[in-house]
């Protein structure tokens, strides 16, 4: 969802690009480190879910997410509960900031109407998909949490904190990391059939990549 906003050029995924943006150290909660193995697994209970599906016209196995009509939520509803998946609970100011690239929401209140929805959700439409947790001490605002893996510990996430909403300077320099890891990618696989055509060994296929932390 965020590399089809973010960088279209790359979208739909293939397994080893969806291998870097799954394992992405910088602005993720929690942060993760799939095996392909677990990512293929997970796409096929994707699929089943209509959540996921392969692309046509590549010869590299591609996919792309449905998550909009699979899960039956508006645009907006959409970047909201991606950016929570993503980056953990946030306040609305922090979620209207993280989703600028994605959607430009006109205000805060714009959000905050759209989070209400989701949290109103009826049964017939299967139920709330996001929840406010309560205010934790010292915050001015309370967070939201996504419900798309089930239930949530509230008080754990309360409890929890978070960190403040990143500055723009941080936001920005993240974004220039994603777009660097994701063109790394792409030469890595345009490297990797260069060197299957020719028949000879790529050293580089298991460096780890300069941009990603150690």
């Amino acid at each position: 969802m965020e590399k089809a906003r973010t960088v279209p050029d790359s979208y739909p995924l293939s397994l080893n690009t969806l291998v870097i943006g799954c394992n992405q150290k910088t602005t993720r909660d929690p942060i993760m480190n799939l095996s392909e193995a677990e990512i293929l697994t997970a796409l096929d209970e994707l699929k089943t879910r209509d959540l996921v599906r392969p692309a046509s016209g590549s010869r590299v196995a591609r996919f792309e997410h449905n998550f909009q009509r699979g899960v039956g939520v508006f645009e907006q509803a959409a970047v909201l509960l991606g950016m929570l998946m993503l980056r953990g609970p946030q306040t609305a100011g922090e979620l209207r900031l993280n989703t600028e690239r994605w959607y430009r929401f006109a205000d805060i209140s714009s959000v905050d109407g759209f989070l209400e929805e989701l949290q109103e959700r009826s049964e017939e439409k299967g139920g709330p998909l996001v929840v406010k947790l309560p205010r934790a001490p010292g915050a001015r605002e309370q967070r939201w949490a996504h419900l798309m893996c089930g239930p949530v510990d509230v008080e754990a996430l309360a409890a929890g904190g978070g960190g403040a909403a990143p500055s723009a300077n941080t936001s920005m320099l993240e974004a220039r990391v994603v777009v660097l890891e994701n063109e790394v990618a792409q030469l890595r696989a345009t490297v990797d059939k260069l060197c299957a055509e020719l028949g000879i060994a790529n050293a580089t296929s298991t460096t780890e990549s300069p941009l990603s932390p150690s």
